[in-house]
């Protein structure tokens, strides 16, 4: 069964950072707390993007916009859909009524 666990604090998170910058390392962390070395690097390295430290990926607001233009990409390509689906319908009812009456 797959284990869930709630995302650190961002408190808690500013805080292994400071500890990191004043020079312990994420190893030591890792085992004196609960998150992995992996994630507290991760966290360094993505604070020192926040701060203009790093140019090696996407900052916050970079990612929260990449992921708004991913989701308005998908609903633009269902609408299109629809659309192409709607119009191929009703090229296919005019074709089989060419004087536009239903019959009904």
């Amino acid at each position: 069964m797959e284990r869930y666990r709630a995302a650190y604090p961002p408190e808690f998170r500013r805080q292994m950072i400071e500890l990191v910058h004043s020079g312990r390392s994420p190893e030591d962390l890792a085992r004196e707390f609960e998150p992995t070395a992996q994630s507290i690097s991760t966290w360094v390295k993505q604070a020192e993007r926040e701060a203009g430290k790093r140019a090696d990926g996407p900052i916050s607001a970079e990612r929260e916009e990449l992921a708004r233009l991913r989701r308005e990409n998908h609903r633009l390509r269902q609408e299109r859909d629809i659309l192409a689906k709607a119009a191929a319908w009703f090229a296919r009812e005019s074709k089989a009524n060419p004087n536009g009456f239903s019959g009904s």
